[in-house]
């Protein structure tokens, strides 16, 4: 069988940001849509795979589809780690994952929506709830991090709901050839 053309490394700008106090705003969910949150402990491996090529995709989230599923598994079962879905009309619509690096810091380490839910006026409110869980341990510090391949606003919105860049440094970020996707379909 024939190899997937080589695809060239993109390059990125990192910015890392932190907030050290809760959000003080609140936002009412938008009115005619039915939303749910829901908590997934031990997140089967194809339904995670699955979320993160959906939100990931056009943003070029890479590194969970390359692991292995022993890799994978150790990730998303971690007890420090907690996968939340955003279910909007009934289907799945987004998710966060957090990661509680030590009793002082919590991370946002993946959050993003699916397309069909951009536009409901649901991402800031998300994002918030996204907030509230992070901060729901009492940590000192919520950190992210975002890169020129996210959405346009990410750095914007997160800035605007407490957020401070403390750092930022260049990376590469390898897209997924064909055979990768290939093989994410025959998987998932």
């Amino acid at each position: 069988m024939a190899k997937g053309k080589a695809i060239e490394p993109l390059a990125v700008r990192v910015t890392e940001l932190e907030m050290t106090a809760p959000p003080k705003q609140s936002l009412p969910v938008p009115v005619n849509i039915q939303t749910a949150i829901m908590r997934v402990p031990e997140i089967p491996l194809p339904f995670y795979r699955f979320l993160y090529l959906q939100v990931g995709q056009r943003w070029n989230w890479v590194d969970r589809l390359r692991m292995s599923d022993e890799d994978l598994a150790a990730t998303l079962h971690d007890k420090r780690n907690a996968v939340t879905v955003l279910y909007v009309n009934g289907a799945p619509a987004g998710f966060f994952e957090l990661l509680q690096v030590d009793g002082d810091t919590v991370e946002l380490s993946h959050f993003g929506m699916f397309e069909h839910a951009l536009g409901l006026g649901l991402g800031k409110w998300f994002l918030l709830q996204a907030l509230y869980a992070a901060w729901s341990s009492n940590p000192q510090t919520v950190r992210v991090a975002t890169n020129t391949l996210d959405h346009p606003r990410a750095l914007q919105l997160y800035q605007r709901f407490g957020f401070s860049p403390v750092s930022t440094h260049d990376a590469t970020v390898q897209p997924l050839s064909d055979d990768e996707f290939l093989a994410l379909a025959r998987g998932l």
